[in-house]
């Protein structure tokens, strides 16, 4: 199946204490290069990276990558007008869109293609979720059919409300490991990453 992908590199690191959380190390490679890495093996036809607080550096971490890059100059006003500028951004044909976080390093191109199969194999829907115990996760999923919805509501639609308004269109994912759960918002949360992938804790900001 045929899928595109949008990678939401746009936020601010609020909660990651000074520290741009994507431009973190994760080994030899930053946090958001090892992010695109993994999914660009899963085989989109197009990924588009948005942009915002120190975009800049952030496209400078991913030199070399066959990516596009979307800048959103309205990040300070929320996930949802990264997700439309991202969707606005795709041109290749496709019949599905996903939706990824740029911090969630524990995946793998396994880990993306097996959410493809999913979404290829559901009986029902077209929004699928990840979910692993009893919480939702990422990336999410949906129809391209959806896409001039999410474009003009810039400011008031993302994934969250696509699904609230779609409840019998959304196929709920069950996942047997939490790598579709697991992001990295904080120093802790940045540490527990690097302890999972074998990686030295010395990096971890204070």
């Amino acid at each position: 199946m045929k899928f595109s992908a949008v990678v939401l590199a746009a936020g601010i690191s609020s909660r990651m204490q000074g520290k741009h959380k994507l431009l973190l190390p994760i080994g030899k490679e930053p946090a958001v290069r090892r992010t695109v890495s993994a999914l660009l093996e899963a085989g989109p036809e197009e990924l588009v990276v948005v942009t915002g607080y120190s975009g800049r550096v952030v496209i400078a971490a991913l030199d070399d990558l066959l990516v596009k890059f979307q800048p959103n100059p309205q990040y300070e006003e929320g996930q949802m007008t990264s997700v439309a500028a991202g969707v606005a951004a795709l041109s290749a044909p496709c019949s599905a869109i996903m939706i990824c976080l740029a911090d969630q390093v524990l995946l793998s191109a396994r880990d993306y293609t097996e959410l493809v199969d999913a979404f290829a194999a559901m009986p029902r829907g077209s929004i699928l979720v990840p979910r692993f115990d009893g919480q939702r996760g990422n990336p999410v999923m949906f129809s391209t059919s959806y896409a001039p919805e999410v474009i003009s509501g810039q400011r008031n639609l993302g994934c969250r409300k696509l699904i609230a308004d779609n409840p019998e269109e959304v196929f709920v994912y069950e996942a047997t490991h939490d790598r579709f759960t697991t992001d990295m918002d904080t120093p802790e949360d940045y540490a527990r990453v690097l302890s999972r992938l074998g990686v030295s804790t010395e990096a971890v900001p204070t």
